[in-house]
């Protein structure tokens, strides 16, 4: 069939084609009728089901996060008990603010234990503040040989509390001894009161206000 002969069917009596025509036209028009269904009902629930598979996979996810979580929540808790004791044991480290003057004492009485001469052993005017604990650097400068030094150095790291050294410098005496200058870092742990206050934000002296009125 040419192109001439399908310039003369007749639209108004469809039924009269031949054959090919008429499977060729059935065809288009179930093509037509489909893109058609696709483009104004389909499209848009094939859309929404997309969403809501999305979601269920994301609900998915996290119901097993959920049970994984379920499944190991008595496995958590010990892990946190044993953090909880790990803490209060670090806690028992930090002398608080009565026994600090004791622990300076003790690292005093290491360094004479060990025969060493304290040519400076100087607290700090006032202690560092953190959340948690107080920091009090102690400039320390004592002459000696070298293995009393280093002995001292060891008996320091093994106090039952946390004391630091820092900031070590190691030069020679003009007796042929040692001298090590350094910081010893003590640390104690804040009482109640001074925890709320380090929490408290500071004020600015300039926004006070008195009777309604600033400064």
């Amino acid at each position: 069939m040419n192109l001439d002969e399908l310039k003369t069917l007749n639209l108004q009596d469809i039924g009269g084609w031949p054959v090919l025509p008429k499977i060729l036209a059935l065809v288009a028009l179930l093509l037509a009728v489909v893109f058609a269904g696709y483009w104004f009902d389909w499209r848009g629930e094939l859309e929404r089901l997309e969403v809501v598979r999305q979601e269920e996979s994301k609900l998915r996810e996290t119901f097993l996060s959920k049970k994984k979580q379920a499944i190991n929540l008595d496995t958590y808790r010990q892990q946190l008990k044993e953090i909880d004791q790990s803490f209060g044991a670090l806690l028992k480290q930090l002398p608080n603010k009565s026994e600090m003057d004791a622990l300076l004492v003790d690292i005093n009485q290491a360094g004479l234990g060990r025969g060493l001469e304290f040519e400076l052993f100087k607290p700090a005017a006032s202690e560092i503040m953190s959340e948690f604990y107080a920091q009090l650097p102690v400039t320390i400068k004592v002459t000696g040989e070298y293995h009393d030094l280093g002995n001292f150095a060891s008996d320091i790291s093994q106090m039952p509390r946390i004391v630091t050294l820092n900031d070590i410098k190691i030069s020679a005496a003009k007796d042929g001894r040692l001298t090590m200058d350094g910081v010893a870092r003590t640390y104690r742990y804040l009482d109640e009161e001074e925890v709320n206050a380090q929490k408290k934000p500071a004020v600015d002296p300039k926004n006070k206000r008195v009777g309604g009125a600033k400064k």
